[in-house]
């Protein structure tokens, strides 16, 4: 008793034209048109500013690269087999490399986690059982040595200490 189940192929959407992200494909352009307009003022314009003008439009075509880049990372496609889940869909041609990469990744960055955890290191256990921190109740001394010329008219240095 076996039942056949038929599935369609998932289509996916085209897209014509400039693909997904038309936005970042209109600011390039636009970034662009602006550029090269601001450089051929510098160029053709005849102003005493000229190299002002060139550079500017020179600035405003490298960064439109940005929106270039926005374009294009956001139009590439990927297949879905390619695709895979974090939670556990892991391909079965590489699920054991992977579950053995994946495990002692976890076990490092727990390592790492754990040490600079502050309980472990900073908070002592005292005989009654009450918690405080281990620096409380020690003495810290702070001293100076500096040139008194200053204050008085001797030339020897004077050292003052100070306790907290």
């Amino acid at each position: 008793m076996s039942t056949s189940v038929q599935l369609e192929p998932v289509m996916e959407r085209r897209y014509g034209g400039v693909g997904r992200c038309k936005c970042s494909f209109w600011f390039a352009v636009a970034h662009d048109i602006l550029g090269v307009f601001i450089m051929m003022v510098g160029v053709f314009g005849g102003l005493v500013i000229h190299d002002l003008f060139i550079y500017a439009g020179a600035i405003i075509i490298f960064l439109s690269l940005i929106w270039w880049v926005f374009w294009y990372s956001g139009n590439i496609d990927v297949p879905p087999e390619e695709l895979e889940d974090d939670v556990g869909l892991v391909k079965l041609k590489s699920r054991g490399l992977s579950r053995a990469v994946r495990q002692v990744s976890e076990r490092f960055t727990s390592r790492i986690r754990n040490s600079f955890r502050k309980t472990s290191r900073s908070i002592r256990e005292g005989p009654v059982g009450n918690n405080r921190p281990s620096n409380m109740g020690t003495g810290v001394s702070l001293s100076t040595i500096y040139d008194s010329t200053i204050a008085s008219s001797s030339k020897e240095l004077v050292r003052e200490t100070l306790s907290i």
